[in-house]
């Protein structure tokens, strides 16, 4: 089996995977998974916000907040499972895009 079918094996069993960042927190009682904090889970956990993050914070919005679609966050773990899921092959299929867009400019030969 050539490398890159093991890698997209690989990544496509970690898509099917993504729903689990949903259920290991909630069944340890976890709360939010870590480094998916808020400012005010940064706030109860470190007693403040550092000012650069306070600038920062309204700079980038995510595209699916929450992994989920807009009017789906009280719908049920079957739902928000499958954003989960949505929202990995999304970023997966944007990372490899400008991966390998970064690759074919780098590795452009010059005639």
């Amino acid at each position: 089996m050539k490398t890159s079918t093991k890698l997209w094996i690989g990544i496509m069993l970690l898509i099917i995977l993504s729903p689990l960042g949903l259920l290991l927190p909630e069944h340890f009682k976890a709360g939010a998974a870590w480094g998916e904090w808020g400012m005010d889970e940064i706030r109860s956990l470190v007693g403040y916000i550092p000012s650069g993050l306070a600038k920062l914070s309204e700079l980038w919005k995510a595209p699916l907040p929450g992994y989920t679609f807009q009017g789906w966050e009280e719908k049920g773990l079957a739902h928000t499972s499958f954003t989960y899921i949505i929202s990995a092959i999304v970023g997966i299929a944007l990372t490899a895009a400008v991966v390998w867009f970064m690759g074919r400019k780098l590795t452009k030969k010059e005639d």
